[in-house]
Formats: C-alpha cells, structure tokens, sequence
C-alpha cells in the first residue's frame, strides 16, 4: 500500500477508527519523506511524501472504512530520575548537563535515554530512579553552545 499525504492528526480528530493499526518509528525517522514499514498488524505500508513537512505522532497516513494508519514513536528505554528536593533536583540537572546528556525535566521528575553509564551518577547523587520504557511525543532535544 502507497500513501502519499498525511491525511490529518489523531489528536484532532474526535472519531475513533475500530481498526487503528501503528507504525511505530524512531525520531530520526520522523524527518525522512520516503520510508517503507508494516504496522503492527503487519500491513505493508510505502510512504512517500509529497510534502516537506516532518511526520508527527498521530498522523493519520491512510485511513478508509476498513482501517486507519496511525504513526507513533517507538518505546524507548529510559530512565526516570525522582529528585526529592531542590537540590538534588539542582545536582542532578548539573550533573547531566556537564556530561552532554539530553533530558526532559518536568516538577517532579528528570527522564534520560538509558545509559548504563549513569547508574554510577544517580547513586553519588543519591538520587532515587527507576529503568523502563516510555513512548514520547517530543524529541530529545540538544541545545548547542559555541565554545
């Protein structure tokens, strides 16, 4: 199967599909225009975009009465870091940025693609963390400097 344009956006669309299948990419993945993929119910998918614009997680590519085909990012293992105060959160944030690493850092938690490396870092810290999977709508963002 072909496709050719993203056709809209789940989050924008208040109709559920009872046959929602996924393609689940990697963020690089998201910028590519031309990309061959099944689903996760094993449809064979070719997607070649017209458009300059990068795929989204929850563009609709195909969509008829039988189906919808839906993309996703890929779970991705992470660690999630439970700072208990201000200064641990400050510490841990320090620590991360002097070593490079790219974190989503919200009130209450830090999450970091995993790294075996870091385990060594959260225990100086003393820093409270667990290892699993989580599935993201942003990227991993680096913001460069000049040295």
């Amino acid at each position: 199967m072909l496709t050719k344009q993203v056709i809209g956006n789940i989050d924008n669309d208040e109709n559920i599909h009872a046959n929602r299948e996924w393609i689940e990419l990697d963020w690089e993945e998201l910028n590519k225009r031309i990309l061959r993929k099944k689903t996760n119910k094993g449809t064979d998918i070719a997607i070649s975009l017209e458009e300059q614009e990068p795929l989204k997680v929850g563009d609709i590519i195909y969509q008829d009465e039988s189906m919808q085909v839906v993309i996703r990012t890929k779970k991705e293992k992470v660690y999630i870091i439970y700072p208990v105060s201000n200064t641990q959160m400050g510490k841990m944030a320090f620590e991360l940025g002097n070593r490079h690493t790219q974190c989503l850092i919200s009130s209450d938690e830090i999450i970091v693609r995993y790294d075996e490396t870091l385990v060594r870092l959260f225990e100086e810290v003393g820093v409270k963390y667990e290892e699993t999977e989580r599935r993201f709508k942003q990227p991993f963002k680096y913001r460069g400097h000049k040295h």
